[in-house]
C-alpha cells in the first residue's frame, strides 16, 4: 500500500476517528479532549511509520536473519 494513495488516506482517518472517540467517551478525566487528540494523532503516525517501513522494503527479498 501506497502510503501517498487515496486508500491509505482513508484507513489513516479511520484510524483516527475511531483512536478518538474511544479516548474521547471513555475518559472523564478534565483534559479528554486534549488527551483523545494526542492519542489518535500518535496512532496515526505509527501507522504512517509502520506502513513506510512496509512499503520501503516490499521488493527486498533477501532473508533477514535477526539471530
Amino acid at each position: 500500500m501506497n502510503i501517498k494513495s487515496t486508500r491509505y488516506l482513508i484507513i489513516a482517518c479511520i484510524t483516527f476517528i475511531v483512536l478518538f472517540l474511544m479516548n474521547y467517551i471513555g475518559n472523564s478525566a478534565d483534559d479528554k479532549l486534549e488527551r483523545a487528540l494526542m492519542t489518535a494523532a500518535a496512532g496515526v503516525v505509527g501507522l504512517t511509520a509502520g506502513m513506510w517501513l512496509v512499503y520501503r522494503n516490499r521488493n527486498d527479498d533477501t532473508p533477514h536473519d535477526f539471530d
